[in-house]
């Protein structure tokens, strides 16, 4: 009996060297990998910086290459945007700065400041149209347009999406929320409930909606259709058209679209 219980704890003991023989040889591949990853990060970022100061010139000029780049640098965890300063403020004194104003100077930061301001302008100066929820297509095209506020910026959705995005430090309140498969700008605080939500992605199918058509397709009651259509119509997301057989509630933004 002894000499049985003598191999039955000798395996035992084998069997525990050999798992911490594992995890010491695990722990040795993790830091090993860890050490090349981390060399690899710092070619590409290097490889980045290189191409930054060649393509300069076109990531300022050109929407398109900017987007491009700017996923670039997402994809190795760089935020381009990030520690940005108004007007370079605070790079090269203990400032971090961001890696726009690092790499390409000041103009891009600026670039992205002035957009900033821009969307800020035309996101307030339409709240009266749509309670302050602006597609993130129509701000774009009122920017470009200089509707309202000057001259107009070559930019892309990208760039809204960035300058929006480089508010929120701030607290500004502005952030991007997507409505169906439609992103928008969003200027004021509240949130929109999950019902006021679903009237919206239905208004972008025909433009409008009716409270009997919110009854027939999602299955509500009649108050309950009603309740939510007064609330966005008072908060100015939907317009009230009265000469209809039955009150259609469009989507301002639509309107907007078909009067252009």
């Amino acid at each position: 009996m002894s000499a049985r219980r003598g191999v039955g704890l000798s395996a035992f003991q084998n069997r525990s060297s050999l798992s911490t023989s594992y995890a010491t040889h695990g722990a040795s591949l993790r830091s090993t990998h860890l050490s090349s990853l981390q060399t690899q990060l710092s070619v590409f970022q290097s490889l980045l910086h290189n191409f930054a100061l060649q393509h300069a010139d076109t990531i300022i000029s050109n929407p398109s290459f900017r987007a491009e780049f700017a996923r670039m640098c997402n994809a190795i965890g760089v935020d381009p945007l990030a520690g940005s300063n108004v007007k370079g403020k605070g790079v090269g004194k203990g400032g971090i700065g961001s890696l726009w104003a690092k790499v390409l100077g000041g103009d891009v930061n600026d670039f992205y400041f002035e957009l900033a301001v821009r969307v800020v302008e035309v996101c307030r100066g339409s709240r009266g149209e749509n309670g302050g929820l602006l597609g993130v297509e129509e701000c774009k095209e009122q920017v470009k347009k200089g509707k309202g506020i000057g001259g107009g910026m070559d930019v892309s959705d990208d760039d809204i999406l960035r300058a929006v995005k480089s508010l929120n430090p701030l607290g500004s309140g502005f952030s991007i929320v997507t409505v169906g498969r439609k992103q928008m700008i969003r200027s004021i605080p509240k949130e929109l409930n999950t019902d006021q939500s679903r009237v919206l992605e239905a208004i972008q199918v025909l433009g409008y909606v009716t409270a009997s058509m919110l009854e027939d397709n999602l299955g509500w009651e009649h108050a309950r259709a009603e309740t939510v259509i007064e609330d966005l119509l008072a908060d100015s997301l939907v317009w009230v058209d009265l000469q209809a057989p039955e009150k259609e509630y469009w989507s301002p933004t639509f309107m907007n679209d078909f009067e252009d």
